[in-house]
């Protein structure tokens, strides 16, 4: 039987492999996302310069859903960030699902951000 443990240092691994691979610029930051037990959170990394551009999460103050761990609060955060985003003028992105499965809670950030407007 797989520990807790042992599942996120499996994905941890999973994420660093794929990190060889996408890359964040300033005109195509990487859209990372990150899920916990409770909530989810999303944000626009150029690696270029090691900074974060924009960022959105189920724990902001414009977040008006209860609940932060489920897949509409998922979909919310990803039309949160997809906003922030064309304010700041950044409509292409490198999607960075950080070793989970395109499933469920991640993909809803993915599909949200798409409908908000941005591209990937």
């Amino acid at each position: 039987m797989i520990t807790k443990k042992d599942k996120n240092a499996l994905r941890q691994k999973r994420h660093l492999h794929v990190r060889h691979r996408i890359v964040g610029t300033a005109e195509r930051p990487r859209l990372n996302v990150f899920r916990s037990s409770k909530n989810i959170y999303a944000q626009l990394i150029d690696d270029a310069k090691g900074v974060t551009l924009v960022s959105s999460s189920s724990i902001d103050k414009a977040f008006d859903l209860e609940k932060g761990s489920d897949v509409a609060a998922a979909k919310k955060v990803g039309e949160l960030i997809g906003e922030r985003a064309l304010e700041k003028g950044i409509d292409t992105v490198v999607f960075d699902r950080s070793g989970y499965l395109y499933h469920g809670r991640v993909k809803a950030v993915a599909e949200g951000a798409r409908e908000a407007g941005l591209k990937f």
